[in-house]
């Protein structure tokens, strides 16, 4: 669908650009309906939005007149949350406005403010800021807005996150009364529509699906990895995807520096962005992305905030978002304007409930998949190198002539096995990593089809329980329950079963765990005896020792496991409480199992008294190392 009619030099900007069908967002605000009202937007990120309401106020600005005329006081003022999205800002309307003869001018912290002084006074069209250096210049008088025929207000509900409100406010009552207001926001929060009513005059409201567009244009991957594999992850991933430009996502300051050090010690063209960086710093880590200097970038989600790369076309998530709306602005990185982009989240085992959550708010269906070994890496390594030599353009005199030249020394073989190596050699090498291949869901009691069994030296007499030992299992071998078969717990140690693809890994994150007298190994399926592993809306938050159906009628088809009491079955007599005693425990639970903060279970001290915690609670202390309770007294 072409552009909807628009100013001939914008028309032939946009030419230029091969901007030859409009997204949602700008088709919805070049409507007829549209013209010199003011409009409340609601798109999202990637969307086209600067685009958008550049062609939107052509015809304020201008009119009828074939340019913008001599720069005075300016006549636009655009404002963005951030220095980042204002820089981008800018330079859109710098090729958009550029047959038009318009002076687009940034004011934006961490820049110059006399420099900025200057080129007001010099005179402009049209300025982009962010909303605290634009009050610094109205109330220092550098700014003159008497003449402002439009306002607009970017990312609006950001800027009110960010605590903006009391500036934008200023700003727009310093301007005229008579302007026309744009106000373009991802949400319409109530905050957002109060804003709009009382600094707007009968906008119209305008929501475009260009959120689902730009959804659309991301390939979502989630990438099941083991807990210690992220590194290892984000290189092959990087070298797998083979993108122009990559923008890496860590949570915090301190997993930026760590994984941009790897990216380099690797030989990675890597920067990095985060909030303890200056803006010069900033600015030459984002020009070194887009002039292809640097194909990396590691960031933290408010460095990455507004950044806008044209060739950027994988992002990865090394550290998940706390939220779906972290989730989606991060990915809307890439997949802009129509492009295609690719989203990657790095999920361990800990973290497969909360990525499932987290693509469930988003209304987002992901590929779940397993990163990419070596040996996918070389195959595509051999395609591209065949597919650029391939479509290489043919050689000058001198090329053709230093080629015979080769060809006279060397073998046609000998040169072309030059050419790999040299092709290799400049590649960073992929990283093995482990097999966390998941199997399908199936039945909990059942064995799996390809398993290894493995041996736990604490049985029924220590007080073994499947609700308890399937977490502490995940846990310390990096697994999920779904890799877990059945369960066969015997009077001193339990068997359980470990799916044959996650077999090597769960044995070597067992090893490194300090577990003091207790052990796991590898052992061979058992004869028969013990019990297998139950559902869990069978156990969960029932007590083994009462039963969980009133009626013999309410029982399910599979058998009550048999729970056998210990060896001393007369229980201890509890003190009066006048003594400082308390209740009894009960016969067929020991003392030391009694629930409470001060309660031990067979690993020590836990947090709750139960479970196999070390001192430290749950998730902490693991495996401890314990000493075997004694019966009590009498």
């Amino acid at each position: 669908m072409p552009f909807p009619p628009t100013h001939s030099t914008l028309a032939r900007a946009l030419t230029e650009r091969e901007y030859n069908d409009p997204t949602a967002v700008q088709t919805a605000v070049l409507a007829p309906e549209t013209v010199g009202r003011d409009l409340l937007v609601s798109a999202q990120t990637g969307s086209g939005k600067t685009v958008a309401f550049g062609l939107s106020i052509a015809a304020t600005l201008m009119q009828d007149a074939a340019d913008m005329g001599r720069p005075e006081n300016p006549l636009a003022l655009i404002v963005a949350p951030t220095r980042e999205l204002a820089l981008q800002v800018q330079r859109e309307l710098v090729w958009l406005y550029q047959y038009a003869g318009a002076r687009v001018v940034s004011c934006v912290g961490g820049m110059d403010p006399r420099a900025e002084r200057a080129q007001l006074r010099a005179g402009c069209h049209i300025v982009v800021g962010t909303p605290g250096r634009l009050r610094d210049h109205l109330e220092r008088h550098n700014l003159n807005v008497a003449s402002l025929k439009a306002v607009v207000l970017d990312e609006a509900d950001e800027m009110l996150d960010l605590g903006f409100r009391e500036d934008i406010e200023f700003i727009l009552e310093a301007t005229p009364k008579e302007r026309r207001t744009l106000l373009f926001s991802a949400t319409l929060p109530r905050d957002i529509i109060t804003l709009a009513k009382q600094y707007q005059t009968n906008a119209l409201r305008i929501e475009t699906s260009a959120g689902t567009r730009a959804h659309a244009d991301i390939e979502y991957r989630a990438m099941r990895i083991a807990a210690q594999d992220t590194v290892h992850a984000v290189v092959n991933v990087v070298r797998f995807v083979d993108s122009p430009a990559t923008l890496v996502f860590c949570n915090t300051r301190e997993g930026v520096r760590h994984l941009h050090a790897a990216l380099v010690e690797r030989g990675f063209s890597a920067v990095s962005l985060s909030g303890e960086l200056g803006q010069t710093e900033r600015n030459h880590a984002l020009q070194a992305l887009r002039d292809g200097r640097a194909r990396v970038c590691v960031a933290t989600d408010v460095a990455a905030r507004g950044i806008d790369l044209p060739n950027l076309a994988l992002v990865i998530h090394a550290d998940l978002p706390n939220d779906a709306e972290t989730l989606q602005h991060r990915s809307g990185r890439t997949g802009r304007a129509g492009r295609k982009g690719v989203s990657v989240l790095l999920i361990p085992p800990k973290n497969h409930r909360k990525a499932e959550r987290l693509l469930g708010q988003a209304n987002i269906k992901a590929a779940w998949i397993n990163p990419p070994t070596p040996d996918a890496i070389r195959k595509v390594d051999n395609e591209r190198l065949l597919q650029s030599l391939l479509t290489a353009e043919a050689g000058d005199a001198d090329d053709l002539a230093l080629a015979r030249q080769l060809l006279e020394q060397r073998s046609p073989e000998d040169v072309a096995a030059a050419l790999v190596r040299n092709y290799r050699t400049k590649l960073p090498a992929p990283e093995d990593m482990m097999d966390t291949g998941m199997p399908e869901r199936r039945e909990p009691q059942a064995g799996l089809a390809s398993a290894v069994w493995f041996r736990l030296n604490v049985g029924r007499q220590r007080k073994a329980d499947p609700k308890w030992l399937i977490p502490e299992i995940c846990r310390q071998g990096g697994i999920t329950k779904r890799e877990i078969g059945a369960i066969r717990i015997f009077d001193d140690e339990t068997k359980f079963e470990i799916d044959a693809a996650a077999a090597d890994a769960f044995a070597a994150s067992i090893a490194k765990v300090k577990k003091g007298d207790i052990f796991i190994g590898v052992t061979e399926a058992p004869a028969d005896g013990g019990h297998v592993r139950r559902p869990p809306s069978y156990h969960a938050g029932k007590k083994p020792w009462k039963k969980p159906y009133k009626t013999d009628h309410d029982k399910p088809a599979y058998d009550k496991p048999a729970y056998s009491k210990p060896a001393y079955s007369k229980p201890a007599q509890a003190k009066p409480s006048h003594e400082g005693g308390g209740d009894a425990p009960r016969g067929d639970k020991p003392r030391w199992a009694n629930k409470g903060p001060h309660g031990k279970g067979p690993f020590g001290k836990g947090a709750h008294g139960k479970g196999p915690y070390g001192k430290e609670g749950p998730g902490k202390g693991g495996f401890a190392k314990h000493k075997r309770p004694k019966p009590p007294k009498g």
